[in-house]
C-alpha cells in the first residue's frame, strides 16, 4: 500500500462529533499489507500535550549556552564519545537523588544517547551477534516500535507473558532452558560472526522490558521479580535492556490523594538491582559488563524533539556503548541539545518542571480517566491490571474488555460511530510468537491520557462505553436468536417423530 502519514488521518471521516484521540501516533508503513486505518495509526510514538512542553525553560537553557562562548563553542562542535560531561554529571546527581541507590551514581556509569530507541540500536550493535545471540525475549504485550530495531539486528524475537508481578519468570526460565538444551543437542556452539573487540562482549540472550508503568500494559514489575530476573540473566548470560523512560512520571493511585508529586522512585531499577544484588555486577569472577542496562530519555519529561537520552550501566558496558561506530565517527549524538539540558538540570528547572507540572498534570488526567472507567466500563465487565498498587504513572491505561468483546470490533466501531480512537491489543503482540496464553491480546485495548485535555478524556471513555454496551446488546440479541432457532429446530424434530 502507498505510504501515508497517519498522524492526521485518524478518526471518522463522516462523524460530526469532535475527534478524541486516545492513541495519538504517527508513522509511515509502505510495506504493510492492507489493514484498518486506525490500526496503522496506532503504530506511532505517543505525544505529550503541547501545553506541557517546557518551551520557556528550554529557551532559558539555550540562552545560557549560546551566550557563553566557553559552552557554546564546544556545544556546536563534535561531542566526546560518551557525551557532554556537564549533562552526565548533572544526570548522575539527579538519578542518585531520585533512585537513592546504596552509593552515588557516577558520571562514568552514564553515556549520552540520541534517545531510548537510538540507544537500543547501539546496544544491539555492540553487545549482540545475529548468530551467537540466541533470542530476544520481549515482555508481552510489548512496545511495538522496538520490533523493527531488533529485526534490523537480525535477532529472533520471543514473547514472554506477564502475570500480576510483571514478567513471568517461570515461563522465561523454562523457554530459555529449552533453547539451550536444543542447542546442546545439536552441538550448536554458534560462534559469533562479528569481530571480537576489547570494549564489548556478545550476550547469549537479550531480555527487553519496560519494568515501571510499562508500555503498553501499564504494569509495574515487583522488586522480587526484578531480583529474580537479574539472577536468571546472570545464569544464562543475558543482557536485560530496560526502557526506564516513564519512571519520573508517577503519582498516588488514590483518586482522592492530595499530594500528587513524588520526588523519589518507588522501586530500584533493574540496573540498580544488578549493581548490588548478590555480590553486584562487578563481583569477583564476573566480566565487569554486568547483565543490565537502563535506557533513559528526555522525550517524556522535556520533549521528544530534543532526541536526547542516556544509558546507565557498569562503566565497562557504558564505555562499550560509547564506542559504537557512529559515536566514534562524530562523538555522542545530540550534542547541542545535551548542553541545553545540562543547563536546565544545573538550574533545577527541569526537575521542578517534572515535579510541579508534569506529575500533577498527568495525575489529574489519569484520575479523570479512571474515575469514568470505574463508573462506565467496570460495571460492563472490563478490567484494569494491578488495581492494588499505591503508585501508578506513565502515559496510558491497559484495559481488558468484557468477556466476548473483541478489540477489533471496539476500535472500529468507536472510530466510525463515536469518533474516538484507541489502540487495539493485537498490535502489541510479538510477531511470530502468539500461541502461548498471555501472548495474544485480541480482548484488550490501550488508552493514552497524555495528549487530550482532561474533559476530552472523560467524554472519550463515555463514548467508548456506549460502543461496548451496543456490542453487548447485539451479542445478547444473537444469543437469543440462536436459542430461539434451536428451540424451533427441536420442536420441528419432535413433530417429525410424532408423524412417523
Amino acid at each position: 500500500m502507498a505510504a501515508s502519514n497517519f498522524s492526521e488521518v485518524v478518526g471518522s471521516a463522516s462523524s460530526s462529533k469532535k475527534l478524541i484521540n486516545l492513541l495519538r501516533g504517527h508513522v509511515s508503513f509502505p510495506s504493510l499489507p492492507p489493514a484498518p486505518l486506525l490500526l496503522l495509526a496506532a503504530l506511532g510514538p505517543l505525544w505529550p500535550n503541547t501545553s506541557l512542553l517546557p518551551t520557556r525553560l528550554i529557551e532559558k537553557g539555550t540562552r545560557r549556552v549560546l551566550q557563553d562562548p566557553s559552552i557554546a563553542f564546544p556545544a556546536l562542535l563534535y561531542a566526546p564519545d560518551n557525551g557532554d560531561l556537564k549533562l552526565r554529571q548533572n544526570l548522575a546527581s539527579w538519578l542518585t537523588d531520585f533512585y537513592q541507590p546504596a552509593a552515588p551514581i557516577s558520571d562514568e556509569r552514564i553515556a549520552v544517547t540520541g534517545g531510548a530507541s537510538q540507544n537500543l540500536a547501539n546496544l544491539l550493535q555492540v553487545f549482540t551477534d545475529p548468530v551467537y545471540t540466541r533470542n530476544v525475549w520481549i515482555v508481552a504485550p510489548a512496545y511495538m516500535l522496538a520490533f523493527r530495531i531488533f529485526d534490523d539486528s537480525g535477532l529472533k524475537l520471543r514473547a514472554v507473558p506477564e502475570d500480576e508481578q510483571g514478567i513471568d519468570i517461570k515461563y522465561l526460565r523454562s523457554e530459555i532452558r529449552k533453547t539451550e538444551d536444543r542447542a546442546q543437542a545439536q552441538s550448536n556452539s554458534s560462534e559469533p560472526i562479528k569481530p571480537q573487540r576489547p570494549w564489548s562482549k556478545f550476550y547469549r540472550h537479550v531480555i527487553y522490558a519496560v519494568p515501571t508503568f510499562s508500555n503498553p500494559s501499564f504494569k509495574t514489575m515487583t522488586r522480587k521479580r526484578r531480583e529474580q530476573l537479574v539472577g536468571l540473566a546472570r545464569e544464562y548470560d543475558a543482557l536485560i535492556i530496560t526502557d526506564d523512560v516513564y519512571d519520573f512520571l508517577q503519582w498516588p493511585s488514590s483518586l482522592t490523594a492530595k499530594d500528587v508529586s513524588l520526588d523519589k522512585a518507588i522501586l530500584p531499577r533493574i540496573v540498580d538491582v544488578d549493581r548490588y544484588h548478590d555480590g553486584g555486577a562487578e563481583r569477583e569472577g564476573a566480566d565487569g559488563f554486568g547483565n543490565s542496562v537502563s535506557n533513559g530519555s528526555f522525550s517524556k519529561i522535556a520533549g521528544p524533539g530534543l532526541r536526547t537520552g542516556w544509558c546507565e550501566g557498569t562503566s565497562k558496558l557504558v564505555y562499550g556503548v560509547s564506542q559504537t561506530g557512529s559515536s566514534r565517527s562524530g562523538g555522542a549524538p545530540s550534542q547541542i541539545a545535551a548542553t541545553f539540558l545540562a543547563e536546565m538540570l544545573a538550574s533545577g528547572d527541569l526537575q521542578r518542571h517534572v515535579y510541579e507540572v508534569l506529575q500533577p498534570s498527568y495525575g489529574r488526567r489519569y484520575r479523570k480517566m479512571v474515575t469514568v472507567i470505574e463508573k462506565e466500563l467496570i460495571p460492563l465487565g472490563a478490567r484494569l491490571p494491578q488495581t492494588d498498587r499505591d503508585i501508578v504513572g506513565g502515559y496510558f491505561i491497559w484495559l481488558t474488555l468484557p468477556s466476548g468483546i473483541e478489540s477489533t470490533a471496539v476500535v472500529q466501531r468507536a472510530k466510525e460511530e463515536e469518533n474516538v480512537v484507541v489502540a487495539q491489543g493485537e498490535i502489541f503482540e510479538v510477531p511470530g510468537d502468539t500461541e502461548h496464553a498471555g501472548t495474544h491480546f485480541e480482548n484488550d485495548i490501550r488508552m493514552c491520557f497524555a495528549w487530550e485535555d482532561e474533559d476530552a478524556l472523560a467524554e472519550g471513555i463515555e463514548r467508548l462505553a456506549r460502543v461496548i454496551r451496543t456490542l453487548q446488546s447485539e451479542q445478547q440479541d444473537r444469543g437469543a436468536q440462536s436459542a430461539q432457532s434451536a428451540t424451533q429446530h427441536g420442536t420441528t424434530v419432535a413433530s417429525a417423530k410424532d408423524f412417523w
